[in-house]
């Protein structure tokens, strides 16, 4: 392998990395850690032939490598050597419209925290639809059903009473029909591209499912809910918060898609205001460093006390009586987690209903 080196220092080891990076999609410093060490494992071994000296100091110099030498160990790896290959490798890629991004893992880890607390780095493309890119291994039928899926997660899942914002793998699977809505919809969407999108069957579904794990779009709990991943996220948030984060026909906004006030990311597992109108959000792990740097808990846009016990996220729905209840009798908790969510949205539409009365008498 040759070691070619750029004029702007871009050379085999940041190709390699980069090589790497795009075969996984999505990587953690733990996961970097080990493909780094190889790589300057690598490139060392292969410096002793780019000596600009004589025979005799080249001779000297390989010898010095041969014994003193060893390969670079995982935890021989900082922080700043991932991030300077991450800087160099955005330099690189910027022109095709990529880009590695960040991002704190929300999900709980083994320990409870978020993730392990793990910082997740994804390439992400900056500019294309993202529904689109799926085109490339997707049917039309199947972008439908993960269009589908993603307007339950952020529309039917995620009203005013519970902001669950996630799916069962029955209520998926529910979704593989079309409704007689979404046919007219997608009709009057796809009319150029050949008609209406047609169902899907429960096994095509749960293998687009399945897909869609593997590939790092969509993550699994250990309670079997179903949530986008931080990848998804990341190349997703600016046609999230396009598409669900429209007026409605009143001319309100509907908001459905919130951020953490402090870091400013999209929020999809953390906890939230105990005013429902109120845009207060922080993810656990900021809603902890949040609080200390604060003389009081105080809701970081309202004021108001933080209650500690309003979720978002499965935990919206995992909390409730009605959910414990279930798992108690039943002891299937994807079964009760389908009830409670659908009975929170029939609930939140009853009261929406309600607010809307009130609003008119006013």
């Amino acid at each position: 392998m040759s070691n070619d080196v750029d004029e702007d220092g871009y050379n085999d080891s940041n190709r390699a990395f980069l090589q790497a990076f795009m075969a996984r999609s999505t990587m953690t410093f733990e996961e970097a850690k080990p493909v780094l060490a190889a790589i300057f494992s690598a490139h060392g071994a292969q410096s002793t032939i780019f000596f600009d000296s004589s025979y005799v100091e080249k001779e000297i110099a390989n010898l010095y490598l041969a014994t003193e030498r060893r390969p670079v160990l995982a935890e021989d790896i900082t922080q700043a050597d991932l991030s300077s290959y991450i800087a160099a490798a955005n330099t690189a890629i910027s022109p095709f419209d990529l880009e590695i991004r960040s991002t704190v893992h929300q999900l709980p880890g083994e320990d409870g925290n978020n993730g392990g607390n793990h910082r997740v780095y994804a390439l992400v493309n900056t500019t294309s639809d993202p529904l689109t890119q799926l085109a490339t291994t997707y049917t039309a039928d199947e972008i439908a059903f993960v269009k589908r899926i993603l307007d339950a997660m952020f529309e039917t899942y995620n009203t005013r009473r519970s902001e669950a914002i996630v799916v069962t793998g029955m209520q998926a699977v529910q979704l593989a029909k079309v409704s007689n809505a979404d046919r007219r919809e997608s009709a009057a969407m796809q009319l150029s591209q050949g008609g209406a999108a047609q169902s899907l069957t429960m096994p095509q579904a749960e293998s687009v499912m399945k897909r869609l794990l593997e590939e790092g779009w969509f993550e699994k709990s250990r309670k079997g809910f179903y949530s986008l991943s931080p990848r998804a996220l990341m190349e997703l948030r600016g046609w999230l918060v396009a598409t669900y984060n429209e007026e409605d026909d009143d001319g309100r906004r509907a908001n459905k898609i919130k951020f953490c006030a402090a870091c400013k990311d999209i929020i999809t597992v953390g906890q939230r205001c105990a005013n429902r109108d109120c845009l207060g959000r922080l993810h656990d792990i900021c809603m902890r460093n949040f609080f200390r740097m604060q003389q009081a808990e105080k809701c970081p846009v309202c004021k108001a006390d933080w209650p500690h016990n309003k979720f978002v996220g499965e935990r919206a729905i995992t909390t409730t009586e009605q959910y414990q209840q279930g798992k108690r009798r039943s002891g299937n908790s994807q079964r009760q987690s389908n009830a409670v969510a659908s009975a929170s949205a029939v609930e939140d539409e009853q009261e929406q209903e309600q607010d809307d009365a009130e609003i008119a008498e006013d």
